[in-house]
């Protein structure tokens, strides 16, 4: 296996040190996309939007409960209290 860079190693060190940023960061994305999706991509993204926020610390049951709502608005206060605990 090839030696890393310094530059290389820099780019996978700040990848991890904002890793809780980029996965806040794909949800805000993924619910946008949730506004906007009917049908089958609805489907799709809320099955993102489950993994990305199990990924963001959020229990198992407060997705379901998300997930059985099924309103963009209730995701939108949860991504905003994780923000504002981030």
């Amino acid at each position: 296996m090839a030696e890393r860079s310094r530059y290389q190693d820099k780019i996978i060190r700040n990848y991890y040190q904002n890793r809780d940023a980029i996965g806040l960061q794909r949800t805000q994305e993924l619910l946008t996309d949730l506004y906007l999706a009917e049908g089958k991509k609805r489907e799709q993204v809320w099955k993102n939007l489950e993994s990305a926020l199990a990924k963001a610390g959020l229990p198992e049951a407060e997705i379901a409960h998300l997930r059985k709502q099924d309103k963009p608005e209730l995701v939108a206060n949860v991504i905003q209290r994780l923000f504002d605990k981030a």
